[in-house]
């Protein structure tokens, strides 16, 4: 009987272990070409130009975004540790139409760097 218990417990283990080791992370973000990203790097850069605060050293972030269907950017979440920096950039580019197709039903993420000029 201890032999067959200790042979099931060995097998769950192997399956438990097996099955942990072959799942896929799920990816939020999408890749996009080269030429795309280039173009949404300077669409973004311009809807951020000029901040109405000043900027002591360099601020960084990360944007997930996805589109609606008439192209206009909403911001699914900003990570960043300063909350200034996360409402204006949610501000300035929530509902602002991006001149770049791409395809709605994904989401993409941007890091963002804002320097003082």
């Amino acid at each position: 009987m201890k032999t067959i218990k200790i042979a099931l417990l060995v097998v769950a283990i192997a399956f438990t272990s097996t099955v942990s080791a072959s799942t896929d992370p799920i990816k939020t973000e999408t890749s996009i070409s080269k030429v795309e990203s280039i173009e949404v790097a300077k669409a973004i850069s311009h809807l951020l130009d000029k901040p109405a605060f000043s900027i002591e050293n360099e601020l960084k972030a990360y944007v997930i975004f996805t589109l609606n269907k008439e192209n206009e950017i909403v911001v699914l979440t900003v990570k960043t540790e300063d909350v200034v920096i996360e409402n204006f950039i949610k501000s300035r580019l929530n509902y602002n139409k991006l001149n770049v197709k791409l395809n709605p039903a994904k989401r993409y993420g941007v890091p963002i760097t804002i320097k003082e000029e």
